[in-house]
């Protein structure tokens, strides 16, 4: 095996998928920690805080979600996808599209707008579907069972 060889790289032991998804997981879920602690003490620095570590949650899911397709593609050699899988293609891929909304409804309160309300049940469903599809990917992954 070349240390070169990318597919090799990708099609390790321990898949790059598997090491790069916990990045945006714990990024995500501190910066909702963050958010919901700022609103509840009106702590502007918190927010702010918040603000960064959901913008980098959410840079790091590209990564993730390319990582992802390249080892469905690369390990199951594009075959279509069934269970438990396919529903962790499904959680991961909103989980990511919501950690981008939720940025994105951020990312217009530093431009001058208001935080709206809406924000915080919409992270906590973000952060239950991101504890879905992790929690998933545990078990496929063989960690959890």
């Amino acid at each position: 095996m070349s240390p070169f060889d990318v597919k090799s790289i990708l099609l390790a032991k321990h898949a790059q998928h598997v090491v790069l998804v916990h990045f945006p997981i714990a990024l995500f879920v501190v910066g909702v920690l963050f958010d919901w602690i700022a609103q509840w003490k009106s702590n502007t620095g918190l927010a702010t805080a918040a603000y960064y570590n959901l913008s980098i949650a959410a840079l790091s899911t590209l990564p993730v979600v390319a990582t992802g397709i390249l080892a469905w593609q690369w390990q199951l050699e594009g075959s279509r996808l069934r269970g438990n899988l396919l529903l962790h293609l499904v959680l991961g891929s909103g989980a990511s599209l919501l950690i981008w909304l939720v940025w994105f409804v951020h990312y217009r309160a530093q431009r001058g707008r208001d935080l709206p309300v809406y924000r915080l049940p919409l992270e906590g469903l973000t952060a239950i579907l991101v504890a879905l599809a992790g929690h998933l990917g545990g078990f496929l992954s063989g960690v959890n069972g």
